[in-house]
């Protein structure tokens, strides 16, 4: 199952970015690989509106189906949940350190957003 978490850098000592939609980066997981991959939110980082759609659209089309980030709103909440796709949220700390805590099951699943939209 690929994993995604939001990062304001490229690598797993990066710090975890808190907003989902805005992030800088998100870090795809595949554990079956081995592998980590950053791949450039660039695109939405600016984006007047809609940036955590299309920040979600990003993650299902990557074929994530875990998420660690900060914060989510309530678009991107319900089109990643239309995604199949599951979100943990975490308070801070590093990309290698949201993925330790998510590999020991300390991370729950959000039930809802928990921001307001253009957080």
């Amino acid at each position: 199952m690929k994993l995604a978490i939001t990062s304001v850098g490229e690598a797993l000592d990066s710090p975890v970015d808190p907003r989902f939609g805005r992030a800088k980066f998100f870090i795809v997981i595949d554990p079956g690989a081995d592998a980590a991959t950053a791949v450039s939110n660039s695109v939405n980082l600016n984006a007047a509106q809609g940036a955590g759609i299309q920040a979600a659209k990003t993650i299902i089309n990557l074929g994530v189906k875990a998420l660690i980030t900060g914060h989510v709103g309530p678009k991107a909440f319900a089109a990643l949940q239309a995604g199949d796709v599951s979100i943990y949220p975490i308070a801070g700390g590093s990309v290698a350190d949201a993925l330790q805590q998510f590999k020991m099951g300390s991370l729950k699943a959000m039930a809802a957003a928990d921001v307001e939209g253009h957080w």
